[in-house]
C-alpha cells in the first residue's frame, strides 16, 4: 500500500491460492503478512475506504472456512509472534497473536508452567484459538482457553483500539474471543499459565465394548486433569461406538525424581522416525492406502483388538506433547485423505440426549455408506463467550473422506446430521465446520445471541470489514 493507504488493496503479486487444513476447501485470496500494528491500522483505513472485505488468518489449522476470503484480502499475522513479557514467578505471559501453542510451550516449559488449555496439536497462532476460543482433553476440568486470559488489546475494524478483561469492555472480551475474526484483532493477549512439577502425566487407558459404555466412562472419570475417547465408527451392530478411552492427571511435586530433566525441552520434542527407523514424513503416503471404507474398517478393528489385548488398564506416564498433540506426531497426516482432503463434523450434545443423538449420526452415516474413519470423544461444560459452542455434555468429532465421487452425498449426509444434532439440542464449533447454513446457526445459537452479535458487529464494524468465508456463509 502507499499514499496513506490510497494505494491499491488487491496487486495481483499478492494474490495467493490458500485452503483449509482438510485440504478440502481453496479460495484465492490476497495476502498481507503484517508485523507492526501501524500496518495493520493502515490497511483497515484503505479497506474502509475501498469497500474491500479482510479476512484474519493465523496458521490456516481451521478444518472450515474460518481463514478464507475468496477474492479479498486474507491478513496473516505468523510474523507477529513475539513475546513481549513474562514472569516466571506468577505464570503470567504476554505475547503478540502470531505466537504458537508450540513456542508457548517452549518458552516456559523450562520454568514450570504450562499452557492451562491446548488443542491436539501445537501449530495454531494464539490469535487463532482465541478467535475460535478451542478447547482441550480437560475441556470439563479447565473450561475454554479464553477462561485463562487475563487481558487482551485488539484493534477494531473501525481504527479503535480497546484492552478487554472479563469485567472491561466485557462485551468485546466475551465477543472477539470465540468470534472468529468477525469483530477485531487481537494485538496482544495476557495469559495466565498454568504451574506444572513435571513434564509427565500419568495417563490409563482401556476399551469399552459400546458407545454408551464409553460416554458413562468419560462421565465417571470427568475429574481427572485429562479425559478423551477414540470412537470406533466403523464396527457392526451393537459394537458401533466401541472405544478406548484414556485419562491423565498431572503429577504432583515430588513425584517425579527428576523433574528438570522431564520439564526440558529436549525431553518434551516428539520424534521423528517411527521405530527409530522410518521418517514420520513419509507415514501419510502408506496412510492413503487404508483411507477408505474397508481399510478403515480393518484399522479400526485392528486398534481396538490391539487395546484390549495390550493396554487394557495400562498405567504409563507419558511427556505432555506426547498426550496433548496427537495430530503431530504424523506430519501431514490430513494428507493421507488424498487429493479432496477431509472435513471434520463435530457436534456438542447435552449429557441427556448425547447417547441417542450420536448413535443416529454413526447410523446414518454408515448406512449412507459414509462412515467416519476417525470419532474423537470429549466432555464438555459450559462457559459464557458469546458464540459458545459449549454444552454440560460432550462432544463428538468425525473424520469423512472428501472425494470427487461422494462429495455431494457428503453435503446431503451433513445437512442431516445437522438437523439431528438440533433436535437433540445440540451445538457446533465453528474452527471444524464447514457445512452450516444461516438457519441452522440462527437455530443453535438463539435469535438473542444473533441479535446480540449483529448488534456489536454493526458497533465496531459498521462497514463490514471484516468478512471471511466462514461468516458470509453463516451469517450473510
Amino acid at each position: 500500500m502507499s499514499d496513506n493507504g490510497t494505494g491499491p488493496l488487491l496487486p495481483l503479486e499478492r494474490l495467493n491460492r490458500l485452503e483449509n487444513f482438510g485440504h478440502s476447501i481453496h479460495s484465492p485470496g490476497y495476502l498481507y503478512r503484517p508485523t507492526q500494528i501501524e500496518e495493520i491500522e493502515e490497511l483497515f483505513a484503505a479497506s474502509r475506504k475501498q469497500g474491500v472485505a479482510v479476512a484474519l488468518r493465523g496458521s490456516g489449522r481451521s478444518y472450515g472456512d474460518a481463514a478464507l476470503n475468496s477474492g479479498g484480502i486474507v491478513l496473516n499475522f505468523q510474523r507477529m509472534n513475539r513475546i513481549l513479557e513474562w514472569n516466571p514467578e506468577t505464570g503470567i505471559i504476554k505475547v503478540e497473536p502470531g505466537v504458537t501453542i508450540e513456542q508457548l510451550w517452549k518458552y516456559t516449559l523450562e520454568d514450570g508452567w504450562w499452557s492451562p488449555v491446548v488443542p491436539g496439536t501445537m501449530f495454531p497462532t494464539l490469535g487463532g484459538v482465541l478467535a475460535a476460543n478451542v478447547h482441550g482433553k480437560n475441556n470439563w476440568r479447565a473450561g475454554t482457553l479464553g477462561e485463562h486470559v487475563l487481558e487482551f488489546e485488539a484493534l477494531l475494524p473501525n481504527g479503535k483500539h480497546v484492552v478487554c478483561t472479563p469485567k472491561k469492555n466485557k462485551d468485546l472480551f466475551y465477543g472477539i474471543i470465540g468470534g472468529m475474526g468477525m469483530l477485531g484483532v487481537f494485538t496482544s493477549i495476557t495469559l495466565q499459565m498454568k504451574k506444572v512439577y513435571s513434564g509427565y502425566l500419568e495417563v490409563k487407558a482401556w476399551v469399552e465394548p459400546t458407545l454408551e459404555r464409553m460416554l458413562a466412562a468419560i462421565n465417571e472419570n470427568k475429574e481427572e486433569d485429562y479425559n478423551v475417547g477414540w470412537v470406533d465408527c466403523t464396527a457392526f451392530g451393537k459394537r458401533l461406538g466401541r472405544g478406548q478411552m484414556h485419562t491423565a492427571r498431572y503429577l504432583e511435586p515430588g513425584e517425579d525424581p527428576n523433574p528438570a530433566q522431564s520439564l526440558s525441552v529436549d525431553a518434551q520434542v516428539l520424534p521423528d522416525t517411527m521405530f527409530g527407523i522410518m521418517p514420520k514424513s513419509i507415514v501419510y503416503q502408506f496412510l492413503r492406502l487404508g483411507m477408505n471404507n474397508l481399510g478403515a474398517w480393518g484399522g479400526n478393528l485392528a486398534k481396538y483388538i490391539l487395546n484390549r489385548t495390550l493396554e487394557q488398564n495400562k498405567v504409563d506416564r507419558w511427556t505432555f506433547t506426547e498426550f496433548s498433540f496427537l495430530l503431530d506426531y504424523v506430519p501431514n497426516w490430513e494428507r493421507s485423505y488424498g487429493n479432496g482432503g477431509l472435513i471434520q463434523y463435530q457436534s456438542f450434545l447435552p449429557k441427556e440426549t448425547a447417547y441417542d443423538t450420536y448413535m443416529q449420526i454413526l447410523r446414518l452415516s454408515k448406512r449412507r455408506g459414509l462412515p467416519s474413519y476417525l470419532g474423537v470423544l470429549k466432555r464438555h461444560r459450559p462457559d459464557d463467550f458469546l458464540l459458545s459452542h459449549a454444552v454440560d455434555g460432550f462432544s463428538l468429532a468425525l473424520d469423512y473422506k472428501v472425494t470427487r465421487r461422494n462429495v455431494a452425498r457428503l453435503r446431503k449426509l451433513t445437512a442431516d446430521l445437522n438437523q439431528i444434532v438440533l433436535e437433540g439440542g445440540g451445538r457446533f464449533y465453528f474452527a471444524k465446520d464447514s457445512t452450516l447454513t444461516p438457519d441452522v446457526v440462527q437455530a443453535y445459537l438463539g435469535e438473542e445471541t444473533v441479535s446480540k452479535l449483529k448488534k456489536l458487529k454493526k458497533k465496531v464494524d459498521p462497514q463490514n470489514v471484516l468478512q471471511t468465508d466462514l461468516y458470509k456463509r453463516c451469517f450473510g
